[in-house]
């Protein structure tokens, strides 16, 4: 975050897509930290907020401040390391829908390109064949949008600032992405990333179960 970020989260109420014994989806605004940050001012968050209600709720995943969607929360520590063993085995399926900046000329494609903290600017990443991890994203363009693209995105890993970073690397930043884009392409209310859907097995059982949060862009 720059010197100059003022933390200004919105004041949505929570947004529940689905709720039962093991689990608990709820659609993230964007502008709002997953988990808390470092220092008073960064306390407000996601979980803090979902814990008033739901004081027993764990974290599995996150995603970036930034970007809005679907994520998903337990509510034992069963459902717990079983939901954070599907994501480290890469058992569960993420799309995720953003604008970005140029018109994509190809309908899909695939990239696979290393990914590293960028240690003097962290927390930004950046490609980086002899140390970074892997990371792969498939992707399908939906149509083009006045010089800008709107596609969604499937990504295989789960890097940080993966979606992020692999547009900007093939040319087509994000909009709105107050880390990766520049001039035109940053001036956007908010990063035009939105995690559209996702597919887990259920905790109990073991049924496959997708869950869907509108795209707000």
């Amino acid at each position: 975050m720059s010197v100059d970020f003022v933390y200004a989260p919105p004041t949505d109420p929570l947004d529940i897509i689905h709720e039962d014994h093991d689990l608990l989806l709820v659609n993230k605004p964007a502008g709002l930290l997953s988990v808390p940050g470092k220092g008073e001012h960064l306390s407000d968050c996601l979980i803090a907020r979902l814990k008033i209600a739901f004081p027993e709720v764990l974290l599995v995943h996150r995603l970036d401040m930034d970007t809005s969607g679907v994520m998903v929360f337990a509510r034992t520590p069963h459902a717990q390391r079983h939901l954070g063993l599907q994501f480290e085995k890469r058992h569960t399926k993420k799309a995720y829908v953003a604008r970005v900046w140029g018109e994509v000329t190809d309908k899909d494609g695939h990239i696979d390109l290393p990914l590293i903290v960028d240690w003097p600017n962290r927390p930004l990443q950046h490609v980086n064949h002899e140390t970074g991890k892997p990371a792969q994203t498939d992707w399908r363009r939906i149509r083009v949008e006045d010089g800008t693209t709107r596609m969604r995105l499937f990504p295989k890993t789960g890097r940080s600032h993966q979606l992020r970073v692999h547009m900007l690397a093939i040319g087509h930043p994000i909009l709105g992405d107050p880390f990766y884009a520049t001039g035109p392409a940053l001036a956007f209310p908010r990063l035009m990333l939105h995690a559209e859907s996702l597919k887990l097995r259920h905790p109990d059982g073991g049924i496959g179960m997708t869950f869907r949060a509108r795209v707000p862009f």
